[in-house]
């Protein structure tokens, strides 16, 4: 096992939760609580009910996977790909960097029933997760390099997994290992026209992880030295690299950093729609003559550096568009889960205003990111009147974080129209006291809709 390896794997084993401080508790509630109702918005999305037919009759005699929202079970490894699925489908989950850490808990939540585990240990495995993908995320720069986030959100989903299974350092190691060396994946998936696969390809590598996981408990090794040793992942793609401390080694909390949407978009699009309200205070859309965005690289090589993101063809494609996202909001006033309806990505009247949208890269901006969320937007009129606005840090965002009224809302937003407004409590009063669940199997049957 090398370092790296180690580090990871140790931490997973070792976190108790009597070691995490509340205020890192109650945040890692806030996010599993929006997870939970992104889950819940996404239930009918087409990628989980193709996965549900392939899962339809496959239940295990054990260790069986718990399908979010449902009494159904299926395998541990489809439950967490469905799972995830329906988390990432309205791209309204919580996001960091190049990633969407909630993604992680997909899987656990299709393990947590089977698992046995309290409410405390489910909490502990999240933020054991957590913390892992954030310290991985930025020194291995795979996105910066054409890897898809996959790869890291597979390897901290096997930390959470093994802790939630009480797995020891030696079985998380092998997990990470065959994971880490098994599961590259490209970051063609987000480029172009998106497809389906764009909001599944993190629920296959979280799916992946569960199966890693599995057979590492089972007594399967995995290869020796999956980062440092020849042919690793540092020889091969990262270079060497390091990654910060954790806390019992002295290290910062970094769950804090986690961001939560306020708009059902890509999170770098979340400052264009602010920007784009304010702009509707301004100036009518009659007197708009050209609109140009400077943000920092990964906002615009994620929704703003390619064609595709100027003619959506696809509900992928739309919700990761800054030129459609920005237009919308101008028009309609507000962006919704509808917003992305085909009829309104597909409607010709919304590209005229579409093709007068540019956006850059600004070096200033980029040199700010990711602990500042900077987009310049600079607006030139028909009769040559200049505005420029700057919006910063928007609502949800780790310097600027939504309260749990907020939280409370979006979720029932989401939650209702699947379990109704007494359902929507019920959730809602279990899961924000997840410390106080004895078995996970009751907080999971709280999800289900009652008849």
């Amino acid at each position: 096992m090398d370092n790296l390896t180690r580090q990871l794997a140790h931490f997973a084993a070792t976190l108790r939760y009597d070691d995490i401080p509340e205020s890192i508790l109650m945040r890692a509630r806030q996010s599993l609580v929006d997870t939970i109702g992104c889950g819940l918005g996404g239930q009918n999305c087409e990628a989980a009910r193709i996965a549900l037919a392939i899962a339809d009759g496959a239940t295990p005699a054990r260790g069986a996977g718990r399908i979010l929202g449902s009494v159904a079970n299926a395998t541990a490894q489809e439950a967490a790909f469905i799972n995830t699925a329906m988390i990432r489908y309205l791209d309204f989950n919580d996001s960091w960097h190049a990633g969407h850490p909630s993604d992680i808990l997909g899987g656990l939540l299709a393990m947590a029933s089977s698992s046995g585990a309290s409410g405390k240990r489910f909490l502990s495995a999240m933020v054991a997760a957590y913390e892992v993908v954030f310290r991985l995320i930025p020194p291995t720069q795979m996105r910066e390099k054409g890897w898809d986030q996959g790869f890291c959100v597979g390897l901290a989903a096997v930390c959470g997994l093994g802790h939630l299974l009480s797995l020891d350092t030696e079985q998380i190691g092998h997990a990470l290992a065959i994971t880490a060396v098994a599961n590259v994946p490209m970051r063609a998936t987000r480029a172009g026209n998106l497809s389906l696969w764009k909001g599944s390809a993190t629920a296959f590598a979280v799916r992946n992880a569960v199966y890693a996981t599995q057979l590492a408990a089972g007594g399967m090794t995995g290869p020796e030295k999956p980062f440092e040793g020849r042919h690793g992942l540092m020889e091969q793609i990262t270079g060497t690299f390091a990654i910060d401390p954790f806390p019992a080694a002295g290290g910062d909390w970094l769950l804090p950093w986690v961001r939560l949407k306020y708009w059902p978009v890509e999170y770098n699009a979340q400052a264009g729609v602010w920007a784009s309200l304010k702009l509707r205070e301004q100036m009518t859309l009659d007197e708009i003559a050209k609109i140009d965005i400077a943000t920092y690289w990964s906002a615009w090589h994620e929704i703003g550096s390619e064609p595709a993101k100027w003619d959506p063809q696809t509900r992928e494609t739309a919700d990761h568009s800054l030129p459609y996202i920005f237009g919308r909001a101008l028009t309609d006033g507000t962006i919704t889960v509808g917003t992305f309806d085909s009829d309104r990505y597909l409607d010709p009247t919304i590209r005229p205003l579409m093709a007068k949208i540019s956006v850059a890269e600004d070096d200033s901006i980029s040199a700010l990111f990711p602990h500042k969320i900077v987009m310049r937007v600079a607006v030139e009129s028909v009769d040559g009147r200049r505005v420029t606005i700057e919006p910063g840090d928007p609502r949800g965002d780790c310097t600027n974080p939504m309260d749990d009224g907020e939280i409370a809302a979006k979720f029932r937003l989401l939650a209702e129209p699947i379990l109704g407004e007494t359902g929507a409590t019920r959730v809602l009063n279990v899961w924000n006291a997840l410390d106080r669940v004895s078995d996970m199997a009751t907080a999971m049957d709280a999800l289900v809709r009652q008849p």
